[in-house]
């Protein structure tokens, strides 16, 4: 049979970052955010519109 682990306590990791590195995280975030609403709303308009018979 498999080794069995305890579980560990969660962790609580702090860190520093600085101003200029959080606003550019954050306008990754609103890109790729804005890409995955492309991308859904392609996603649905291919269910939507039956495929044409070749």
């Amino acid at each position: 049979m498999g080794t069995v682990h305890t579980a560990l306590p969660a962790q609580t990791l702090y860190v520093t970052i600085r101003r200029d590195e959080l606003r550019q995280l954050k306008n990754e975030r609103d890109q790729l955010k804005q890409e995955l609403a492309q991308l859904r709303l392609l996603l649905q308009a291919s269910q939507v519109q039956p495929l044409a018979a070749v």
